[in-house]
């Protein structure tokens, strides 16, 4: 079964696969990239059984189409947004503060039409007035995954990425974060079947399942919060 994924869930797949394929024996094909590019390629025909996205929007975008299998998106979680830096970048412990520091002259972020955590820190800097003095310093990735690979290389000093990229075991060895304080809307995040699937109803249950009690509940292990999925 084809899942199309958003960036922020490329430390939370595999766990899920892993767990979905011991309890029903079926096996995900995970791709990842930024809500908007899954959007689109699903919109041209690619061949995907169910679309993870970061927002309401990109999955809505596949609804509008004709091309899912339930009438509106499906809200699965909520996505966090917080400030990432290296052990060694000389700003520990980290603060929001920090971005306007002159030493700091790259700011790694998604691009706000394409990933809807870029469309966040965009949204967080302007309500706490950050625009002005870290505009000039902002480096623009296609997704919240490349984001943090920016800064994990040292081509940028920091960035915003999702809380599921910045606790995972490999950016914790690498580094620390902050939460982005809640100056953003909610990042909800919402899936939808494919109606022509090729494998529909495994892409169905798959849904139902990561909406479920069952994974709602360890959500924030993976940097997820719960959300109502009645």
């Amino acid at each position: 079964m084809k899942v199309a994924a958003a960036s922020d869930l490329q430390p939370v797949m595999p766990a899920f696969a892993y767990a979905y394929e011991k309890k029903t024996g079926v096996k995900l094909s995970v791709s990842f990239g930024s809500s908007a590019t899954l959007a689109e390629q699903i919109v041209n025909g690619a061949p995907f059984d169910v679309f993870l996205g970061a927002d309401f929007v990109f999955p809505e975008k596949v609804v509008a189409a004709g091309l899912a299998a339930t009438p509106a998106p499906l809200r699965y979680a909520k996505g966090t947004l917080v400030l990432f830096t290296r052990k060694d970048s000389g700003f520990n412990p980290l603060h929001m503060e920090a971005l306007t520091d002159s030493k700091v002259t790259k700011v790694a972020v998604a691009d706000q039409f394409q990933a809807p955590f870029g469309r966040a820190a965009y949204a967080a800097m302007n309500k706490l007035d950050l625009m002005k003095a870290v505009g000039p310093k902002l480096v623009s990735a296609p997704n919240v995954a490349q984001t943090a690979q920016f800064v994990v290389s040292g081509n940028a000093q920091m960035g915003f990425v999702s809380l599921t990229l910045a606790s995972s075991p490999q950016m914790k060895e690498i580094g620390n974060y902050v939460l982005v304080p809640k100056a953003y809307p909610e990042i909800l995040q919402y899936g939808v079947v494919m109606k022509n699937a090729e494998h529909k109803a495994e892409a169905t249950a798959f849904l139902d399942w990561v909406r479920s009690s069952e994974v709602q509940d360890k959500l924030k292990d993976f940097g997820l919060e719960p959300v109502d999925t009645h």
